[in-house]
């Protein structure tokens, strides 16, 4: 659009100007145009809307819409597949914080409290100043065999890679992290010049495709990984095992996305769809898995190894955990991610109905930890529609030690959630290549308001913290937390998701809920629970 009001411009300044020149009256159309022209010039030029940048005059009309809008609305809650409440105030939080806006609401509650699905946090009659609380939460993250461990943020940047996102997006998610001091995931997509030119922290990931580190059959090139990972920017490096939105299914780049230069940063050929592999060809089984963790660390010059997984056959999980024990080798971190995680393209039935959600993969990764001896070497990591600071308290009281977020990031950039991710054609320049749209949105102003999200949002966790009587996120457990059930039904987390003993499962006493997932789970495989008889 800014081509075509470029074009309205000159035609109605020039065509105005020539039928002046033969019939002069007809220049009193300027006071019609010229403020049409210069209105649409400030939108172009001004940084700190991308819709109107990239939509000139008629981009007004959304901003328009949303200041006449009811305000119930803009606080309307809807329910999630489970019948957990979802807020708008939520998604508008995040627009609050990133702009600075007045960061409180008016009228009480917006949730109906007595709805079954409604949570919250059990706060203390001894509550503390919230200032008493170190307000940068952090979170040292290196196990015993770790040489460079990393003193990570609880929050961080989840993994979205550059061709799935544009150059000015990854250049504004890098330099709010810079601003911010937190963590940025490459994604798969490997490492772009716009992820190190800012300077913020970078966890590499690495998935199925061994973008950034492939041969050209694409197996994995222990050369070029040790190349890359040595790197300053690169804090930790991630395994991608699976995500949520797409679990067993491989990352996908669509064609019009794959341009020669994102090509060439992956060692693919341009304008072609890229679909990683649903799993890795350089190990195939958990023994196998637990050696290409210790030859990264080794490559890497001892970084931070972990893996991110969205959990499906559990007792897969438990193999993992097997190997971990019998080989004395483990990894620094283990992301959980929840088959809600969103994506920029997938199949519906995968991002619908393939993958445990993230609470369930969270507390049950954790107490399988917890039942092999392992959790206290091993942080975890939590993604899947982090938003709130009260959604960071709950991911960290059922078993996580620090999370991760999309979403709410490409929400403080301005994404408006047009849907338009697998089509190239995102409005505000996010999620697509084209240059006519890209051009709208300016790294200089949005890196400043990915930087005041996350800060604002670990200030309200260190509020919440403080408010529930406690003084680390360490301290926070599941009977923190409640659920309402039913009308007349009030649950606690650990109720809910009860811990196991630790160390149990090292005595071979599992508990009833994880019986069958222990019993069914070895090392040597991957597959244990297909190969058993139906009865």
């Amino acid at each position: 659009m800014r081509r075509q009001f470029l074009l309205f411009a000159l035609v109605t300044v020039g065509g105005t100007a020539a039928a002046g020149y033969y019939w002069p009256p007809a220049l009193w159309a300027y006071v019609l145009f010229a403020p049409i022209v210069l209105l649409g010039l400030y939108d172009m030029l001004q940084t700190k809307r991308t819709i109107m940048r990239n939509f000139p005059i008629l981009g007004r009309g959304r901003y328009i819409m949303e200041d006449l809008r009811p305000k119930i609305y803009q606080y309307f809650v809807e329910s999630d597949v489970d019948g957990t409440p979802i807020n708008r105030l939520a998604r508008n939080l995040v627009y609050q914080r990133a702009k600075c806006d007045l960061d409180t609401i008016p009228f009480g509650t917006e949730f109906d409290v007595y709805r079954a699905g409604y949570e919250w946090l059990n706060h203390s009659m001894g509550a503390h100043d919230p200032h008493s609380i170190d307000r940068d939460l952090r979170v040292r993250v290196g196990g015993p065999d770790c040489l460079k461990p990393y003193n990570a943020s609880i929050l961080n940047i989840s993994a979205m890679s550059y061709g799935a996102l544009s150059r000015q997006a990854i250049l504004s998610l890098n330099g709010g992290a810079k601003i911010g001091r937190f963590a940025h995931n490459t994604g798969e997509g490997s490492i772009s010049p716009y992820h190190l030119e800012p300077g913020g922290d970078l966890i590499w990931q690495v998935g199925t495709g061994y973008f950034g580190c492939r041969t050209k059959d694409g197996s994995f090139c222990p050369e070029t990984f040790a190349a890359t990972s040595q790197i300053d920017a690169v804090k930790m490096i991630e395994i991608k095992m699976s995500q949520g939105a797409k679990p067993g299914h491989g990352g996908i780049l669509p064609a019009g996305k794959n341009t020669p230069f994102i090509a060439k940063i992956r060692d693919v050929e341009p304008y072609t769809d890229v679909i990683s592999p649903p799993s890795h060809t350089a190990f195939h089984t958990p023994l196998e898995m637990m050696e290409f963790i210790k030859t990264l660390r080794d490559l890497s010059g001892g970084k931070p190894i972990g893996f991110k997984v969205c959990i499906g056959v559990r007792s897969e999980f438990v193999s993992v955990c097997k190997a971990m024990v019998e080989t004395g080798i483990k990894p620094d971190f283990i992301t959980i991610d929840g088959g809600e995680g969103g994506t920029g393209a997938a199949p519906p039935e995968y991002s619908n109905s393939v993958g445990s959600p993230m609470r369930e993969g969270l507390s049950f990764a954790h107490d399988v930890l917890l039942g092999y001896g392992l959790r206290k070497d091993i942080r975890v990591i939590a993604s899947g529609k982090i938003l709130s600071g009260f959604d960071l308290v709950r991911a960290l009281a059922i078993g996580a030690d620090m999370c991760s977020s999309a979403r709410a990031m490409m929400l403080a950039l301005g994404c408006i959630q047009a849907l338009e991710c697998n089509k190239n054609t995102c409005p505000t320049g996010i999620t697509t290549q084209d240059p006519n749209l890209t051009a709208g949105l300016v790294p200089e102003d949005k890196k400043v308001r990915v930087a005041n999200y996350h800060g604002e949002t670990v200030k309200s966790v260190a509020e919440l913290i403080a408010a529930a009587g406690l003084f680390t996120s360490e301290d926070l457990r599941r009977w923190h937390i409640n659920r309402r059930i039913s009308m007349t039904e009030v649950a606690r987390f650990d109720d809910i998701y009860p811990y196991p003993e630790t160390g149990c499962l090292l005595r071979n006493d599992p508990p009833p809920s994880m019986k069958r997932d222990f019993e069914e789970a070895t090392a040597d495989t991957f597959a244990a629970s297909c190969q058993l008889v139906m009865p």
